[in-house]
């Protein structure tokens, strides 16, 4: 379960470095609700796990909520649009 945690994260960074093309902003619109699902479903697994560390769902975690952060910022420089 820690991989796809995971590999969400890092689906929604690969999204969200693909948006800071020039003319393709507008695919945050989509990224960030892809992210903020990943963020609530790490977070809500993160103390059900029986796997010894947790670090797949923390680092899903800190790459969902970076992928959130940077796509908004980017979203707002850019107009919602750009």
């Amino acid at each position: 379960m820690q991989a796809v945690r995971l590999l969400w994260g890092l689906v929604a960074i690969f999204g969200m470095m693909i948006a800071m093309v020039p003319l393709l902003g507008a695919l945050n619109w989509l990224n960030i609700p892809f992210a903020f699902f990943g963020l609530l479903i790490s977070s809500l697994t993160l103390g059900t796990s029986n796997d010894k560390p947790c670090r797949g769902s923390a680092a899903g975690m800190a790459l969902c909520a970076t992928a959130i952060g940077l796509g908004m910022i980017r979203l707002f420089l850019g107009c919602g649009l750009l």
